[in-house]
């Protein structure tokens, strides 16, 4: 059974703890900031399917996981978590492996690999450490990998706009960015990288531009698609 760790809560942005049950050459201007407001706002987390990426029991019909039901792929992470973030100067995977609540399995190492790819959690010096949320904010604010490095650093060109921002909005919400902190950075980003005054959008501000991928947001939908498309088309004006 499980209980809510605030520990796990400050360092993890706000994940939620399920409640007790049975069994690039080019930079920008400046780096992005996170918005500004009364209260924190900390990155999130939502428990995604390693294989498939949902966060319900419906899985895509190739998943590995097809059959397995949310709160167990919740679960998984949780078990992950709540050891991590009582080492805040990491522990070897090993480690790990004996101290998660229960008989480790394949769907704890795909959670631990999943947290690891969305670089939540980071191997330093053969130890495994979980990201504070001002370092996962600070890392996340800059794409780091193709094809949304290229995208980030040069901006949106005429040709790729609807690509490019559904794309950047798409990725901050994917790294788990909340919608105020995303809409602030990618407003950001069309004027910083000069894609804004580039030309070509239909929207008067970019403000405008980017409350209309709301839905974008809202749905959870991926980017990869949309940021190679809009590489390609970067590319050829570079």
């Amino acid at each position: 059974m499980y209980t809510r760790d605030r520990t796990a809560s400050k360092r993890f942005g706000t994940p939620q703890l399920p409640a007790p049950s049975g069994p690039a050459s080019r930079p920008v201007a400046k780096r992005l900031t996170p918005v500004v407001t009364h209260r924190l706002l900390v990155p999130t987390f939502r428990y995604p399917c390693p294989g498939c990426r949902t966060t319900n029991s419906l899985h895509d019909a190739d998943c590995e996981f097809e059959g397995v039901s949310w709160p167990t792929i919740e679960k998984a992470y949780t078990d992950l978590l709540t050891v991590l973030t009582a080492e805040p100067d990491g522990l070897a995977e090993a480690t790990l492996r004996e101290a998660v609540h229960g008989e480790w399995g394949g769907l704890h190492k795909a959670a631990l690999d999943a947290l690891q790819r969305e670089q939540r959690v980071v191997e330093e010096g053969g130890r495994l450490r979980l990201l504070t949320a001002a370092e996962f904010k600070e890392l996340v604010s800059e794409p780091t990998r193709d094809p949304m490095r290229t995208v980030y650093e040069y901006g949106s060109v005429p040709g790729c706009h609807d690509n490019a921002v559904f794309a950047m909005v798409a990725w901050y919400e994917m790294v788990g960015l909340s919608w105020p902190e995303t809409r602030e950075n990618v407003i950001e980003w069309l004027r910083e990288s000069g894609a804004w005054d580039r030309g070509g959008f239909e929207e008067s501000t970019p403000e405008e531009l980017v409350d209309a991928k709301r839905h974008v947001y809202d749905e959870g939908y991926g980017w990869k698609e949309k940021g190679q498309a809009a590489k390609r088309v970067i590319e050829r004006h570079l």
